[in-house]
Formats: C-alpha cells, structure tokens, sequence
C-alpha cells in the first residue's frame, strides 16, 4: 500500500513516517510540507492513500482533497485534525474523505484506521465515532450537518427500507425523501447504500443485525 504523508511540522512528518515504516505491507512513496506539494506528490505518484493535515499553508488537507476529486483520482484521503467538532467532520465526509483521525491518536488506530479505509470503509476516530452516538441517544441533531429529519430517514435507509416505504412510515412525499435521501449521501460523501448502511452501524444508529 503506496501512502504520502503531508503536514507542514517536519517533527510530526517523522513520527509519522516511524510509525508507518514499521507497519507491514506500507510504502511511504512521499512526503510533503505543504498542500500544493501535497497534490503534486499525489497527481505524480498516484498513492493508494494521501495522509493530509487539514491546516497547512498554501492549500489545506481539504481543499487537496476537492483537488483531487477534481481530477478524478481513486487516492484515498484520511485527514488528520487538532479538531473533532461537527463542523470539520462534516466538511470533511462531504468532500469525500474516507477518513478522518484526531491527532494524538494511538498508533493503533491510525495501523486500524488505514487498513479501514484501504477496504474502501470509513474510519472516523473513536471520540468522533463516540460524540455522534452520543448525540443520537440524546435526540440532538446526529450526523454531521444532518437534520432530525434526515436523521430519521439515514436510519430506515441503512434498514433497508424503500423510499416509498420511508414515505409511509413518516408521513413524507416520495419526491421529499428522495430529496432527503441525495442530500444526505452529498452531505455525508457517501455515494451508496452499502456505505449508508456501514456508516449508521459504525455510529450506532442501527445495529449490524437491525433491517
């Protein structure tokens, strides 16, 4: 698995670097202290994943990750955050990352968070993955950037429900749950059902064996 490591802390590169050079079957192809070195790294050497900060100068992890679904890449993206509010998760599942690690994580989690994310599933660190859970048991809004509304559809999705039995069940239009249904996996940046289904279970919204 071919991987580049992008933080504008050389300190922070060569821990990385340590760490991901004793995990077998990883090749650090390169590394980079800035975004627009980022994306260059990953447009010349096509990684099987891209490691990004979110805050480095010149462009940050998110807008290397826009980059690079711009131009049609299949590099995976995990970025790595100071921050676990809603609001850099949301921003980040929208774009279309696959991963997204709290700094100063366990060196397990990121081996767990890598093998996660090159099985093309998504890896959210526990204390993300332990908030959203939180917030649906509570029945605050759950789901970065997802209504109550929403919420309630993501759950009979990931149930396998229709969209015309999700109508019946909530008293919804068809075209209205449709419309739910597209804005919650743009919202989410997951483009299928089965990631729907992988990423309710993931944050305890449904249980693996609940349809």
């Amino acid at each position: 698995m071919k991987i580049i490591v992008a933080d504008d802390h050389g300190l922070v590169r060569a821990g990385l670097r340590l760490l991901l050079d004793r995990m077998p079957g990883i090749e650090v192809a390169g590394e980079a202290a800035d975004g627009e070195q980022a994306l260059r790294l990953v447009l010349a050497l096509n990684p099987d994943i891209a490691l990004l900060d979110i805050a480095m100068p010149k462009l940050n992890g998110i807008g290397v990750l826009r980059r690079i679904r711009a131009n049609g890449m299949a590099t995976k993206v995990i970025l790595l955050s100071m921050h676990d509010g809603d609001e850099y998760v949301a921003e980040a599942l929208r774009e279309g990352a696959l991963g997204y690690v709290v700094k100063g994580s366990a060196v397990a989690e990121l081996e767990s968070a890598l093998a996660t994310v090159a099985r093309d599933d998504m890896y959210l660190s526990p204390v993300i993955s332990s908030k959203l859970a939180q917030a649906f048991s509570s029945g605050r809004r759950a789901g970065p950037g997802l209504s109550t509304r929403q919420t309630d559809i993501l759950k009979l999705v990931a149930m396998g429900r229709s969209s015309k039995e999700i109508a019946r069940t909530l008293g919804l239009s068809l075209k209205t749950v449709e419309t739910h249904r597209g804005q919650i996996m743009d919202r989410l940046g997951i483009r299928d059902i089965a990631g729907i289904v992988r990423y309710a279970v993931r944050i305890g919204l449904v249980s693996p064996y609940e349809g």
